[in-house]
């Protein structure tokens, strides 16, 4: 009996209210937060939010910096922002900050794995000053050149496309460059299968492109700029159809050829003479006269070049086609 009168007792004290003293806080619970505090800013994981908008300087900038971003949209994105902000400027008007510091971060996405980035990224490029690239040619053969030779087909295409439009722009600094003739021709004995002393150790003779209808289109794209290419190295850079007899009538004698009696227009006019250099080297030495192009051309590339375009011709349709042009590029050494 006493048992269950302390159960109704304990009973009894779960429904009555605790009573509280006078002058006692109610206790705080135990996942209280306290939120009594004030700011005059809030900075979330080194980021401030400001009022004011930034400005387009800052925002081209912050886009800049996003090309090395590891999205592939972001990348994309950042493109396409840098790419209207080029085209929609005034046309007298200079950019943001200079090309020297703008394309070192474009040509890396040549070799980009994402095909949408790459097509931006020379979609950028094609907007860029056409007058300010040719200066810059050189730091860009490189990747096109790594693209040439890479393992994936898409990329190989389109760094194709890409001394395409090089060759196009600046045809004289393409050739003439660093290694631009010489690398650039190893570069294309191997991407169409051609091979040469230098390529040799390579195992395969032909470079696959996929499927038999875009292996052909493939490769006649790239005898197409091939021949392109060649062009541009076999030109003497003068315009032929303007003839001694048309100076003569159209000036008198001292102004014939003033391009040749003032001051040079090239950086470093005399290094063809290699007063202080190393050594001379064909594969990374500036081949700047159309007469050491042909020769270098003849000594190395004449023969496995003659020999690929044999073998070339035995295919019908566009590969075929594409051949005479490359043939007739070479007959442009004939005079040299």
């Amino acid at each position: 009996m006493g048992s269950s009168a302390k159960k109704k007792r304990e009973k009894k004290k779960d429904f009555q209210k605790p009573k509280l003293r006078v002058g006692k806080a109610r206790p705080k619970a135990a996942n209280h937060t306290e939120t009594s505090f004030r700011s005059k800013a809030i900075v979330l994981n080194q980021q401030s939010l400001h009022i004011e908008a930034p400005s387009t300087l800052s925002q081209f900038g912050h886009h800049l910096s996003l090309l090395s971003s590891r999205a592939d949209a972001q990348r994309r994105d950042s493109l396409a922002y840098l790419t209207s902000f080029v085209t929609s400027r005034p046309v007298d008007s200079s950019l943001p900050q200079p090309l020297s510091t703008i394309l070192p971060k474009i040509f890396p996405l040549i070799l980009d794995g994402s095909s949408a980035v790459r097509q931006q990224s020379l979609r950028l490029l094609r907007a860029l000053p056409r007058s300010e690239m040719s200066d810059h040619v050189a730091e860009i053969l490189p990747y096109i050149r790594a693209g040439m030779t890479h393992l994936a087909a898409d990329i190989r295409i389109f760094s194709v496309e890409v001394l395409a439009w090089s060759t196009d722009i600046a045809s004289d600094e393409v050739v003439s460059c660093a290694g631009g003739w010489v690398k650039t021709l190893n570069c294309f004995l191997t991407l169409l299968g051609w091979h040469n002393q230098d390529s040799a150790k390579w195992s395969t003779h032909r470079v696959s492109f996929g499927k038999a209808g875009s292996e052909g289109k493939a490769q006649s794209r790239n005898l197409q700029v091939l021949a392109d290419f060649l062009k541009a190295g076999f030109s003497t850079g003068r315009d032929l159809s303007e003839t001694d007899e048309n100076l003569e009538s159209r000036c008198p004698f001292p102004r014939w050829h003033p391009e040749h009696h003032g001051l040079p227009k090239r950086s470093n006019a005399y290094g063809y003479l290699n007063l202080f250099g190393p050594p001379k080297d064909d594969d990374t030495d500036m081949l700047e006269d159309r007469e050491d192009r042909i020769r270098v051309f003849k000594e190395r590339f004449a023969s496995s070049m003659e020999a690929g375009l044999a073998s070339a011709r035995k295919d019908a349709g566009e590969v075929g086609r594409a051949t005479g042009l490359v043939t007739r590029a070479l007959k442009d050494t004939e005079a040299g």
